[in-house]
């Protein structure tokens, strides 16, 4: 998650940047290449968090109960690390064109639209796991993934029209 972070933050300084200088070309560039590099580190975590996950949850406890339910989490936990790549580099867009309303309305929507909800549905779903309750955070990545791709869809749309 650092890796994505750091790219939404810098996504966020480049984007205003070259939208304050009237490049939205180059700042709309700048979103693919973000992705792109992101994702690079988004399977290598991914791949690396799959194969390896009962080794990461016991490396803060040796109780083999524990260690199967990180591990089962963990699970879940590596689908979203491929999704952040894609959300995180949306929100420093966002962010960098100064639509910080829309990233809270699309955080919101995320956590108490979906994550919640989904992790009750999952969490009375016998028998209970913790793989299923942490599908949770993709799910929530993923509906906010398909919310950032139709505004950005709308904007570039918008823009057009003004164009002409």
């Amino acid at each position: 998650m650092l890796i994505p972070s750091a790219f939404m933050q810098s996504m966020s300084a480049f984007v205003a940047q070259n939208v304050g200088a009237h490049k939205v070309d180059r700042a709309n560039k700048t979103l693919f290449y973000g992705i792109l590099i992101s994702l690079i580190f988004g399977i290598t975590m991914s791949i690396l968090t799959f194969h390896f996950r009962s080794n990461m949850a016991g490396i803060f406890t040796t109780n083999p109960m524990v260690i199967k339910a990180g591990a089962d989490y963990l699970e879940a936990y590596a689908i979203d690390c491929l999704l952040t790549c894609f959300l995180f580099c949306f929100v420093g867009f966002y962010n960098g064109v100064g639509q910080t309303i829309f990233v809270m309305i699309q955080g919101i929507v995320g956590a108490f639209g979906v994550r919640i909800p989904v992790a009750y549905v999952m969490s009375h779903q016998r028998p209970v796991s913790l793989f299923h309750i942490g599908l949770a955070t993709p799910c929530s990545t993923l509906v906010q993934i398909i919310i950032c791709l139709i505004v950005f869809h709308h904007m570039k749309t918008k823009l057009k029209e003004s164009r002409t």
